[in-house]
């Protein structure tokens, strides 16, 4: 098999160069089965266990990673070595208490943001994963299926194209076809397709579609609530019969951003502007005298809707950097427990 046809380019020849060694060889994680994980590599498709040995031990792997193997011992399943460095990454924070990145995708060319056009059509949801979008550094693109269960397609891709102005937007009808050829140009070979979005929008019906034959089993629509039945229950990546990369993930109940620097200056450039041309740097948009943000929303230039989504994220965004933050001082409370433990050590060795 060849690596190339997986995605492999310069980039990742540069960084294979810089950790290769003597019996290692390269594979790109194409399954997640928790523990386990399979490997597309030039030995073929094998599988190996997710704990990664040496230097990248506390690196998260995800699906489209790129990594190093080696078979440590004869009739063994192959370790991992090396985690490369990735060109994109799509996170969100971890569903639980506990505050951790969950690293969706790897090195996805173009995110899939998927809606239906029926009971699924969000706008405040579609903002959220714009954002992470933005943030992973892969190439967005809006694509609304179930177009032949909807009246008024054209009403709501204008809709769309209001809310995030200059992205690629699609209406797509995998029954008819409406749409579907628009999408394969993302599709070339060797480049990755990742699909997000909430649990029966039509993401297998989709790949199905795109491949031409039946990947992943699918049922009908179901009345009540115009869901398919079909749920994805693990992360897989797929090599199409054209030769392109798609992935499917589950679908998301909620999306809680990790990190949004680059995907909130994008999506709410204009209200983060306002706040910078405030008389006072500390305003808290409520009657200090020389607010921008009140000025504009006085005159209609801010939508009210708009600067409380704005708001809502901030506050979800602080509330999970304050417990970054808490976690990164309970380690170094620990780790200094640890050197003073060991510090105690020496000393007793040494009197």
């Amino acid at each position: 098999m060849s690596i190339n046809s997986y995605g492999w380019d310069e980039y990742f020849e540069h960084e294979w160069k810089q950790i290769c060694a003597e019996r290692m060889f390269r594979g790109r994680i194409v399954a997640d089965y928790g523990q386990m994980l399979r490997v597309a590599s030039e030995e073929g498709d094998i599988l190996v266990s997710r704990s990664v040995r040496k230097a990248d031990k506390d690196m998260q792997i995800a699906v489209g990673d790129w990594v190093a193997l080696e078979y440590v011992a004869e009739n063994q399943l192959p370790c991992i070595r090396s985690v490369f460095n990735r060109k994109t990454k799509f996170s969100r924070a971890a569903a639980g208490i506990e505050v951790k990145e969950q690293v969706v995708a790897a090195n996805a060319d173009t995110v899939f943001l998927i809606q239906s056009l029926n009971r699924d059509f969000n706008m405040k949801r579609l903002e959220r994963y714009m954002i992470a979008a933005w943030e992973s550094g892969a190439l967005p693109v809006v694509v609304l299926t179930k177009a032949d269960c909807c009246d008024d397609v054209a009403d709501k891709v204008a809709i769309v194209y209001n809310t995030v102005p200059g992205v690629d937007v699609y209406a797509i009808s995998s029954i008819t076809g409406e749409g579907i050829e628009g999408i394969r140009k993302y599709l070339a070979p060797g480049k990755t397709v990742t699909l997000l979005g909430s649990s029966g929008v039509g993401k297998s019906t989709l790949i199905n579609t795109l491949a031409g034959k039946e990947l992943f089993k699918t049922q009908e629509i179901r009345e009540d609530d115009s869901r398919g039945r079909h749920t994805t229950t693990h992360r897989e990546l797929l090599l199409l019969p054209g030769g392109g990369l798609i992935m499917d993930t589950p679908g998301m109940r909620a999306l809680s951003l990790w990190e949004a620097d680059t995907g909130m200056e994008i999506m709410f450039g204009d209200v983060e502007e306002l706040v910078e041309l405030c008389r006072f740097h500390d305003c808290k948009h409520e009657n200090e005298p020389g607010c921008a943000v009140r000025e504009a929303l006085s005159t209609g230039k801010l939508e009210m809707g708009r600067w409380e989504r704005w708001l809502k994220l901030q506050k979800e965004l602080a509330h999970i950097e304050a417990k970054k933050e808490g976690k990164l001082r309970l380690q170094e409370k620990q780790w200094g427990k640890q050197i003073a433990k060991l510090q105690k050590q020496l000393g007793k060795h040494k009197g």
